[in-house]
């Protein structure tokens, strides 16, 4: 079984969509009950990842599978190539983790078209769990294009009076950015062959050993960060995530938040720049000032927000902004913030948009203006929404500290040391728009009648947000349980990304240009 665990882990749920096609629509309850269960059972196949303590000492991939699959003569071959090491381990099991919370947020959220909702989240965490556990560059654009599908669905079909431009816009801002990529993989595909490399199709592992001219490099990396960074997003390519987070349904902003914007920083980490290190070097400069610029402007443009969920969406922007920062420090404080700051985005804004869905299912508005004095009517509510409001904004003791801490120091001691000074400033605007938000939320006179019925959270919303909460403070209070199963693949990577820029800046001097090996 181990041996195939990965693909057991992510196919289960594709097979758990084509079972669930045969439960009469109108059992709304099966429906919603069969499909928590699939997703359980899958994060049920993902625990033996954390604890395999291979991942402690070694850098190499784990659970490797391989299959021939696609071959057209001897130019185009595909294959099956699937692994996980430590910069995937913790996204794979954020995303089996997600999920189920995901679904128990549908309880009541989710009235229409049942069955279709359930199906497509079903095919989302299939097409999330391929990206994340494919080593072959084919391959994972297979599942990188699959994603868009169910969520265009779960946007265009579930979501706000908005919903169709929000899932046009969506598709289109990701669907550019994916050919872009795809001509790149393409390019670098076809110069390793002419290079004579010996290839197992498209497998990353073959290509991180060749070294590309650096007149290409540009141009191939342009191609990938572009891609990537619609998908962060990045400023200025964020203006699809506020209308998509706004419009989609409660689950559906949950796995956006906290998975699928994942999908960019881990192709930064996984792709662009282990492939392209020259061109890293050269846009440095340039990613670090959109990453400046996004914390800045994200947490600025929050601070104006009259929704909820609008202004935790924009939150997004600014928080990532610090992965990214971190991830370009290439250095192992700043990657390893990067990362962990991924897992502490997803547990962190994945609880404020699932407690936004709670006080819309009770209300139907998320206009701060109709609240006030929440917390004398919902304590519960309240002291939870207190907990993850502290973890947002990166309160010592919460995820959100260690992962924008390490990240700041991490640019702090690179070459990006002034635009981690500059960054700070975010940290500051952070807790200004998150708290003054929850102080209009939260406190003052209970004064909208309206407001006054409400009712605490139920048992079922408490269980759905606890697990989230122990992970608030595991993280917070000691987080080397994370660290110590990246920490090998990270060092591997900084190795090879400056290893690649060293010999960059000595063979030109040596051959005049660089051959692609």
């Amino acid at each position: 079984m181990t041996d195939h665990l990965l693909s057991l882990m992510t196919f289960f749920p594709l097979l758990g969509m084509l079972l669930l096609l045969f439960i009469p629509k109108d059992n709304g309850g099966v429906l919603k009950g069969f499909t928590l269960v699939v997703t359980l059972v899958t994060f049920v196949f993902s625990l033996p990842l954390a604890f395999h303590d291979e991942f402690k000492t070694s850098a190499a991939m784990q659970y490797t599978e391989f299959a021939s699959w696609i071959s057209v003569g001897d130019f185009f071959q595909m294959n099956y190539n699937v692994g996980v090491d430590g910069i995937s381990l913790w996204l794979i099991l954020l995303t089996t983790f997600i999920m189920p919370i995901a679904v128990l947020s549908t309880w009541q959220a989710v009235e229409k078209n049942i069955k279709g909702f359930m199906a497509l989240l079903l095919l989302l965490e299939t097409a999330m769990l391929g990206a994340f556990i494919s080593l072959d560059l084919f391959l994972f654009y297979i599942f990188w294009e699959l994603m868009l599908i169910p969520m265009y669905f779960l946007i265009g079909i579930w979501g706000g009076g908005r919903r169709i431009y929000a899932a046009v816009k969506f598709f289109i801002y990701t669907a550019v950015g994916s050919l872009l990529m795809l001509v790149a993989i393409i390019y670098v595909y076809y110069h390793a062959v002419q290079s004579g490399m010996d290839l197992s199709g498209f497998s990353i592992t073959d290509f991180y050993k060749m070294t590309i001219a650096p007149e290409l490099q540009p141009w191939l990396f342009l191609a990938f960060a572009f891609s990537f960074a619609i998908k962060v997003p990045m400023f200025p390519l964020h203006t699809w995530l506020p209308d998509a987070h706004t419009e989609a349904p409660t689950a559906g902003s949950v796995i956006l938040a906290a998975i699928l914007l994942k999908m960019g920083t881990y192709g930064y980490v996984r792709f662009a720049m282990p492939l392209f290190p020259d061109a890293l070097q050269t846009f440095m400069p340039l990613l670090a000032t959109l990453c400046v610029i996004g914390i800045i402007y994200g947490a600025l443009v929050a601070m104006m927000q009259d929704d909820v969920k609008k202004l935790v969406a924009y939150s997004s922007v600014s928080h990532l902004g610090f992965v990214m920062l971190g991830v370009f420090a290439l250095n192992l404080q700043g990657l390893t913030g990067g990362m962990i700051q991924m897992i502490n985005h997803g547990i962190s804004t994945g609880a404020l948009f699932l407690i936004v869905g709670f006080i819309y299912e009770r209300r139907h508005t998320r206009l701060i203006s109709e609240f006030g004095g929440l917390a004398k009517q919902m304590p519960i509510f309240a002291t939870i929404f207190m907990i993850v409001t502290f973890s947002s904004i990166g309160l010592p003791g919460t995820n959100g500290f260690v992962g924008e801490f390490l990240a700041l120091v991490g640019a702090f001691e690179s070459e990006l040391r002034w635009y981690a000074v500059i960054s700070t400033a975010g940290v500051i605007f952070a807790a200004v728009y998150m708290l003054w938000m929850f102080q209009r939320v939260m406190f003052g006179e209970l004064t909208n009648p309206k407001n006054q019925d409400l009712k605490d959270l139920s048992a079922r919303e408490i269980v759905l947000m606890l697990p989230l909460l122990v992970f608030v403070f595991w993280i917070g209070v000691y987080p080397n349980t994370f660290f110590e199963k990246m920490s090998p693949s990270l060092e591997q990577l900084i190795i090879q990304v400056k290893s690649k820029q060293q010999v960059a800046m000595v063979e030109p001097v040596q051959t005049g240009h660089l051959e692609i090996k």
